[in-house]
C-alpha cells in the first residue's frame, strides 16, 4: 500500500486493519528505528548534529525534516541511514506472521516505489488523492509553509505516475464512505 503524502494511507490502513488483515507500516518502523539507543538514531546524530535532538535526546522529527527536505543529499543520507533498519525489521515481521498461518499482510510503505521494495509485494495498492488536494491536506495536518509542502511532495515520485503502476487504486479524493466501500470491494477481491 502506497500514495502521496496526505494521500490518505494511514486511513486505508486502519480500514484494512479493521477487517483483520494484518497491516505493517514503514513510518511506525521508521520512527522506532531512530529511538535512543538505537543504531539509526546514533548514526542520524552524527550526520546532523544535536540541533535535531529534542531535551530528552529523542529525535525531533520537526526539526530533522526541516533539514533533509531542504536538500537531496541530506534527504538521500537520512534514507541511506534509515531504510535499511525499516526493511530488516518488516522482512522479519513478515517472516513471523507468514509463521503463525497468516495469508496476507499488508505492508504499507509511502515510499514503496522510491526505494523499490515493490519488488517484496505480490500486488500494489495505490491510495489515491490529486496532488491539489494532498497539498491541502498537508497544510492543515503539519501546518507547513508552501515551499516546504512543495518540497515533500517533490521529494517522491509524482501521484499520477504511483497510480499507473498500481495493481489497485483507491480513490481518497472524495467522502470517507467512499473511501471504505471501495477497501471493502478491494478486500473482497482479493481474499
Amino acid at each position: 500500500l502506497t500514495g502521496g503524502i496526505a494521500s490518505g494511507k494511514s486511513t486505508v490502513s486502519a480500514m484494512i486493519k479493521s477487517q483483520g488483515v494484518p497491516v505493517l507500516c514503514a513510518d511506525e518502523l521508521a520512527r522506532a528505528a531512530v529511538d535512543p539507543g538505537k543504531p539509526a538514531y546514533k548514526k542520524i546524530v552524527r550526520a546532523f548534529g544535536r540541533r535535531v535532538l529534542n531535551k530528552d535526546k529523542s529525535i525531533n522529527r520537526a526539526r530533522l525534516g526541516a533539514v533533509v527536505f531542504t536538500s537531496e543529499t541530506k534527504r538521500k543520507k537520512l534514507e541511506r541511514i534509515v531504510h535499511p533498519e525499516v526493511i530488516r525489521e518488516l522482512k522479519k515481521s513478515i517472516g513471523n506472521l507468514r509463521r503463525r498461518g497468516k495469508k496476507a499482510v499488508v505492508l504499507d510503505i509511502p515510499l514503496l516505489f522510491e526505494e523499490r521494495l515493490d519488488r517484496l509485494c505480490d500486488k500494489v495498492i495505490v491510495v489515491y488523492a490529486p496532488e491539489k488536494k494532498m497539498k491541502k491536506r498537508l497544510k492543515k495536518r503539519n501546518a507547513l509553509s508552501g515551499k516546504e509542502i512543495k518540497n515533500r511532495i517533490a521529494s517522491q515520485i509524482p501521484i499520477e505516475a504511483k497510480k499507473k503502476r498500481a495493481d489497485f487504486v483507491i480513490d481518497n479524493s472524495g467522502p470517507l464512505f467512499k473511501t471504505g466501500l471501495q477497501v471493502e470491494k478491494l478486500l473482497h477481491q482479493l481474499k
